[in-house]
């Protein structure tokens, strides 16, 4: 009996395995840099007030998000060695985790990110590791959004704050505990905080997404805020740099990771346990 108990035992740890083994990968990108806009992503520290930039994706399948990309500017002479901490938040889509009965002090809040994150990982707590490398010691964008340049409604459009040029750096992202995620909308929020007067900007990349990139429907766009117009956000294009028609921006960020199976290819493990659940219970009648 202990013999095929064993047996069992060992049947079902193989199908379990063999499951999680072979779960598709997950990969999503918005694409690379279009040099069209770049908007600030800091963390709040001593003398700098938090500014957060975010763009969407959407899942179909439940998945383990365990890496990601993203793509920026370092300005005002900062270099990879100035990185004090990288943070990665993730927001739903408005109107969850959100008061829905306050007026906003913004032209609209559809569409935007939520008021609050509903979950986050940095560098600083160990929940990610990451490494910044550099991809061009001179990467000009033709507009930007800089610390200063939000502001609440009715003065809102400034038309960005202009060319800037800095040292593209590409930051490759691993949570040490991947993200949980099931099917639905969300935001992908970075922020990177840099000792001295360095900022980090978050590029563009083409919206609509073109190869090669991961279409999606429906593709939002990139908004923003500062600590002092959160809860509420602005979208980078309509509201802050405006025009007839307005630019509608993406930021550049890929996601990787694993799809959860679905409980119906999971059957194989159930089976599994049934076999081993029959042998406990000969083993009790015996």
């Amino acid at each position: 009996m202990r013999r095929l108990l064993f047996a069992a035992l060992v049947i079902a740890v193989s199908l379990c395995t063999k499951a999680t083994a072979g779960a598709d990968s997950f990969f999503f990108s918005t694409g690379d840099p279009n040099g069209l806009m770049a908007s600030t992503a800091r963390i709040g520290s001593a003398g700098k007030i938090q500014i957060e930039t975010g763009d969407d994706f959407v899942l179909k399948h439940e998945i383990l998000l365990q890496h990601a990309t993203f793509t920026g500017l370092l300005i005002n002479g900062a270099t990879p060695a100035d990185i004090a901490n990288v943070n990665v938040d993730l927001y739903h889509v408005f109107p969850k985790d959100s008061n829905t009965v306050r007026t906003p002090n913004v032209p609209t809040r559809t569409n935007s990110p939520a008021d609050t994150e509903f979950t986050g990982l940095d560098a600083a707590g160990g929940g990610l590791s990451f490494s910044a490398n550099i991809l061009n010691n001179s990467f000009s964008v033709g507009n930007s959004v800089l610390p200063g340049g939000i502001h609440p409604s009715p003065n809102q459009r400034t038309l960005g704050n202009g060319p800037v040029t800095g040292t593209e750096v590409k930051f490759d992202v691993s949570f040490n505990t991947p993200f949980d995620l099931p099917i639905d909308h969300y935001f992908f929020v970075p922020t990177v905080e840099l000792n001295g007067n360095g900022e980090f900007l978050w590029l563009s990349a083409p919206k609509p997404i073109v190869a090669p990139g991961t279409p999606f429907a429906p593709d939002l766009q990139s908004w923003t805020r500062d600590s002092d117009l959160d809860p509420d956000w602005l979208r980078i294009g309509a509201d802050i740099v405006g025009g007839t028609p307005a630019p509608a921006f993406n930021a550049s960020f890929t996601l990787i990771g694993t799809e959860v199976p679905e409980p119906s290819s999971l059957l194989a493990i159930g089976s599994g346990g049934g076999i081993f659940g029959v042998m406990l219970l000969r083993r009790r009648r015996v």
